[in-house]
């Protein structure tokens, strides 16, 4: 069964910058390709970043340029990261980390809060 721990989330002032990072137990990422999905209050979860088993990243429209995925496929750190700088309020929301296709049980998310 694995395990999805997301953290680094807090309330950060317009312009700042966070960096969230997501822990997998009972698996390692392999050559899974990974993403990090947000969910805004009242709307969809929705793909906000991911990285391929290839190591390639893609990005949405509305966070290109401020954000950036990073992973580490090592099986001692088995994490993946999202730095996220120029935040904007429209970037709150809860933060999840899974694979992309066959996804794991969602972890609980980290909360970002832009707001002045």
């Amino acid at each position: 069964q694995v395990q999805l721990v997301e953290s680094g989330g807090g309330l950060v002032q317009p312009g700042g910058s966070l960096r969230l990072s997501c822990v997998a137990s009972g698996s390692i990422f392999g050559l899974y390709a990974m993403g990090w999905f947000r969910q805004a209050p009242g709307k969809e979860r929705e793909l906000v970043a991911h990285v391929t088993s290839r190591d390639t990243t893609y990005y949405a429209d509305s966070v290109k340029g401020r954000f950036t995925i990073l992973i580490s496929r090592d099986n001692a750190k088995n994490t993946v990261y999202l730095q996220m700088d120029n935040l904007k309020p429209e970037d709150t929301g809860v933060y999840y980390c899974n694979r992309l296709g066959n996804l794991w049980a969602w972890g609980q998310g980290t909360q970002v809060t832009v707001s002045s």
